[in-house]
C-alpha cells in the first residue's frame, strides 16, 4: 500500500493524463454501447411520429425495424472508417493533435443528435451516429497507443489495463444515465444521446496541458530535450535513466526505419506471429460470449420471476461487477503477468459457459435453477473483467515496436469493428436457432484461443520492446539468426543461418 501511495505521488502527472485519455477514449465506446439500448423504444416512436407527420400514415413495421437496425449498425461502420485512417493521421500529426481534433468531431456529432427531435429529423440521428462512430473508431487506437507509450516499464501493464476500466465505467455510467428516472425518459432521450459530447469537451479542455508521448518526441521528432521534459512532467523528478535507455535502444534498432503501412506489416516476416496474436486476441474478445451473456441476463431474471423494473437495476449490478473486476485487473496485472490472466481467463470463462448452458437447459425443472444461472453469469462477467478485458489491451500495445504500432492497431481495430458489425447482425439469428446452446460455440473459441496463447505468446511483463521482439523472433525465424532490425530497414545486413 505504501508503494502504491508513493507511486501515486511520484507519477501524479501520469495518473492525471491516464484519466484524461480514458474519459475521451474507451469511456465513449462503453457509453455508446450501453445508452443505445435504453433509447430504442423512444427513437422508434420518434421515427414513427416523424414519418406520420411527413407522409400522413404510419411507417410500416419492417421499414421501422430496418431504420432502427441502420441506426445501431451505422455506428460500427463509422468506427471501421475511423480506425482505418488512424495510422495515417497518427504518423502525420501525432496522437495529441489527432485526439484534440477528434473531440471536435464528437462534439459536432453530439450536437447533431441532440437537435434531431427539435428539427423533427430522424436522419440527423443517422448522421450523428455515423460521425460518432468515426470519432470513436479513431480515438480508441490512439488511446491505447498513447497510454502504452507514456508509461514506465513497471506501470505499463497497469496503465494499459485502465482502458478496459474506462470502457466498463462508460458502460456503467450509460446504464445509470439511461434509467427512466434520469435521462431515459420520453422527453429527455435527446439529452442522453447528446451527452457523449461532455466527455469530449472535458478532454478537449484538459489535454493541451499534457505533453506528447516521450517515444514519439524522440524517435519521430528527434526532440531529445522535449522527450526528457515530457518524462519529468509525467513521471516526476527522479532517476528514469533505465527507461530513457530503453527508448534510445529502440531508436537505435529503428535507425533509418520508416513507419510501416498496413500492407507492409502484413507481408513482413519479422512480425508474423505478432499479427497472429493480435488477430487471435481481438477476435476472441468479440467471440468470447460476453455480448450473449448480457443478452441472456434479462431472460434469466424474467424466468426467476423478478419485476421488469427491478430487472433493469439488477442488470446494472452485473455491469458494475465488471467495473469492479477491471479495477482488480489493474492491481494484479503486474504481479501475475498478462499471459496468465488471458490464458486462465479464457479457460475459466469456457468452463463457466458450459455450466451456464446446463443451468439454462434445466431452469424450467427447478425453481432455484435461474438463480444458479444468474450467479454463473455474474462470475463470468467478473472473470472477463479481471482477466482478458484488461490484459488483452496491454499485450496488443507491448508486442509491437513503434515503427509498426500504428498499422498494427489499425488491423486490430478493423477486426474489432468488423466483429461488432458481424456479431450485431448475425447474433439474433444464432440465438433464434440455437437458443442457449449458442454458448457452446463461444466455449470452443475460448478453449482454442487459450491453447494458442499458452503455446505461442511470450510473457511481456517487465520486458522492453526490444526484448519482446527477440522473443517473437524465435517464432518468426525459427532457428535462423536475425538482425535486430527487420527487413524494412534500409541498411544492409548479412543474413546468417546455423550452417
Amino acid at each position: 500500500m505504501t508503494g502504491f501511495l508513493s507511486d501515486l505521488v511520484q507519477y501524479r502527472g501520469l495518473f492525471q493524463i491516464i484519466t484524461v485519455l480514458g474519459i475521451g477514449g474507451t469511456f465513449q465506446i462503453g457509453f455508446q454501447v450501453s445508452t443505445i439500448t435504453y433509447m430504442s423504444q423512444h427513437v422508434k416512436a420518434f421515427i414513427n411520429e416523424t414519418w406520420l407527420e411527413r407522409y400522413g400514415y404510419p411507417i410500416h413495421h419492417d421499414n421501422l425495424l430496418f431504420l432502427w437496425s441502420i441506426t445501431v449498425s451505422i455506428f460500427g461502420i463509422g468506427g471501421l472508417l475511423g480506425s482505418s485512417g488512424s495510422r495515417y493521421l497518427t504518423v502525420k500529426y501525432g496522437k495529441k493533435k489527432c485526439l484534440l481534433c477528434n473531440n471536435l468531431l464528437m462534439i459536432a456529432a453530439a450536437s447533431i443528435m441532440g437537435c434531431s427531435k427539435i428539427a423533427q429529423s430522424f436522419e440527423m440521428i443517422l448522421i450523428g451516429r455515423f460521425i460518432c462512430g468515426v470519432s470513436a473508431g479513431l480515438c480508441v487506437p490512439l488511446h491505447h497507443q498513447y497510454v502504452g507509450e507514456i508509461s514506465p516499464r513497471k506501470l505499463r501493464g497497469f496503465a494499459n489495463s485502465t482502458s478496459s476500466f474506462f470502457w466498463s465505467l462508460g458502460k456503467a455510467v450509460g446504464q445509470i444515465s439511461g434509467q427512466r428516472e434520469l435521462l431515459g425518459s420520453q422527453s429527455l432521450w435527446p439529452m442522453l444521446m447528446a451527452s457523449c459530447g461532455l466527455p469530449a469537451l472535458v478532454q478537449l479542455v484538459t489535454l493541451p496541458f499534457f505533453p506528447e508521448s516521450p517515444p514519439y518526441l524522440l524517435m519521430q521528432k528527434g526532440d531529445q530535450e522535449g522527450c526528457k521534459k515530457a518524462i519529468r512532467q509525467l513521471w516526476g523528478e527522479g532517476h528514469h535513466q533505465a527507461e530513457i535507455d530503453d527508448i534510445m535502444k529502440e531508436k537505435a534498432t529503428m535507425k533509418n526505419t520508416k513507419i510501416l503501412s498496413v500492407l507492409e506489416l502484413m507481408t513482413e516476416r519479422a512480425f508474423r506471429w505478432q499479427l497472429y496474436m493480435i488477430v487471435i486476441l481481438t477476435a476472441t474478445v468479440q467471440l468470447c460470449g460476453i455480448n450473449a451473456i448480457y443478452f441472456y441476463t434479462f431472460e434469466v431474471l424474467q424466468t426467476a420471476g423478478f419485476d421488469e423494473r427491478i430487472i433493469s437495476y439488477m442488470t446494472l449490478c452485473v455491469g458494475l461487477s465488471e467495473l469492479v473486476a477491471t479495477v482488480v485487473c489493474s492491481s494484479i496485472i503486474e504481479r501475475l503477468g498478462r499471459k496468465v490472466l488471458v490464458r486462465g481467463g479464457y479457460w475459466i470463462m469456457g468452463s463457466l459457459l458450459a455450466g451456464i448452458t446446463v443451468t439454462l437447459s434445466l431452469q424450467d425443472w427447478y425453481f432455484w435453477m435461474p438463480y444458479c444461472s444468474l450467479c454463473l453469469i455474474i462470475l463470468f462477467v467478473v472473470v472477463f473483467g479481471v482477466g482478458p478485458a484488461g490484459a488483452t489491451v496491454s499485450i496488443r500495445s507491448e508486442i509491437f515496436q513503434l515503427s509498426c504500432r500504428p498499422p498494427a492497431f489499425v488491423i486490430g481495430a478493423v477486426i474489432n469493428w468488423l466483429g461488432v458489425f458481424v456479431i450485431g447482425t448475425t447474433f439474433p439469428f444464432i440465438v433464434e436457432r440455437l437458443k442457449h446452446f449458442c454458448f457452446l460455440i463461444f466455449m470452443g473459441v475460448l478453449f482454442t484461443s487459450g491453447i494458442m496463447i499458452h503455446l505461442f505468446l511470450p510473457e511481456t511483463k517487465g520486458k522492453s520492446s526490444v526484448e519482446i521482439t527477440e522473443e517473437f523472433n524465435k517464432l518468426n525465424f525459427k532457428k535462423k539468426r536475425v538482425p535486430a532490425t527487420p527487413n524494412h530497414v534500409t541498411e544492409d545486413y548479412t543474413f546468417c543461418t546455423r550452417l
